[in-house]
């Protein structure tokens, strides 16, 4: 009954502010009955103590309370009832994208808050929970590459696993090759209609067995396309060093091979942007966010029916009972 209720708008609702008399007329009815008590005086009422009240007397007042309902039901009948069904069709054309993170010692400098490898992943977090329908992976390579988490639809793992990496569980160095190709062997026999690498570093390709532009023609073979961000201030940046007197900072020059990075993003119909703060690469992904959306095509359907004859047909089965009520078991004399 409550979900059938839910679902029941009013073509008139104006009508329904009528229903405001009914406490009026249980007011009229109560002075009424009040008023129309013979008064006789009695010395006692002893004599009446042992008498009951039959079943006629008890439910005398169940005439009123059948009009009430009546009226109440015919102003609901007057504001039009109306049951409103809706149906949504929605298709979405999937994307899958593969975030391909550097993890290199250079990504603690701090130019960015804490250090570029938090930011970025901060980031990065933000990024997967606004792309709710979305298949997305994660490869971390610094001077090799390995994945971290395959594509998958349960974002939960998936930003529990990146919030798991961090500097120093691979060997050292920026292997900008092999972390573009693992993340192309993840993303290569996707369905999707379109798929999607978004490579993050801050360095030089100086490590590594694959050749990052050889990794960009087998990414455009596949018909991935694939987002370059050189993650760096320009010119230096604080880099922190662990001494025997504790954390030493060494101002460190920035070297981001962006020739390359640029001509990775060309080759495979991506773009390349340069993240020269925080802020800087929460607007990139916000714009990469645009870019990828995925396509949603929706259908809906909208149907009303007319719900007062319910309402009229119990409205007429109670005034029916009141009237036969009233003329036999209750008939009264003039």
């Amino acid at each position: 009954m409550l979900d059938y209720l839910k679902h029941i708008e009013f073509a008139n609702p104006a009508y329904l502010y009528i229903l405001l008399i009914i406490p009026l007329l249980v007011v009229w009815y109560i002075f009424k009955n009040f008023s129309t008590f013979a008064e006789i005086q009695f010395s006692s009422f002893s004599p009446f103590s042992t008498l009951k009240k039959t079943a006629k007397q008890r439910f005398y007042h169940l005439l009123f309370i059948l009009r009430i309902l009546t009226i109440a039901l015919v102003i609901i009948v007057l504001a039009r009832p109306q049951s409103s069904l809706s149906r949504k069709n929605v298709s979405i054309e999937g994307i899958d994208i593969v975030l391909a993170y550097d993890l290199s010692s250079s990504m603690l400098a701090e130019d960015f808050k804490p250090n570029r490898i938090e930011a970025a992943r901060e980031i990065g977090l933000q990024f997967i929970d606004g792309r709710p329908n979305d298949r997305m992976g994660l490869v971390v390579f610094s001077g090799e590459a390995y994945t971290q988490c395959p594509l998958t639809s349960d974002h939960g793992v998936l930003k529990s696993l990146f919030l798991q990496v961090k500097n120093g569980l691979i060997e050292d160095g920026t292997a900008i090759g092999d972390g573009l190709a693992t993340a192309v062997s993840r993303i290569k026999d996707s369905k999707a209609i379109s798929k999607v690498i978004i490579l993050m570093t801050d360095g030089e390709n100086n490590r590594g067995s694959v050749d990052p532009l050889s990794a960009a023609e087998i990414a455009k073979l596949f018909g991935v396309r694939v987002y370059t961000i050189g993650i760096g201030t320009m010119g230096f940046a604080p880099y922190p060093f662990q001494t025997p007197f504790g954390v030493q900072y060494q101002n460190m020059e920035v070297k981001i091979d962006e020739p390359l990075l640029k001509q990775i993003a060309k080759t495979t119909n991506g773009n390349y942007y340069r993240a020269t703060s925080k802020t800087k690469l929460d607007s990139i992904f916000k714009e990469i966010d645009k870019l990828e959306k995925s396509k949603i095509d929706v259908t809906e359907f909208h149907k009303k029916s007319e719900e007062f004859l319910y309402f009229l047909i119990i409205a007429a089965f109670l005034l029916i009972i009141e009237i036969t009520l009233r003329y036999t078991i209750y008939k009264t004399i003039p």
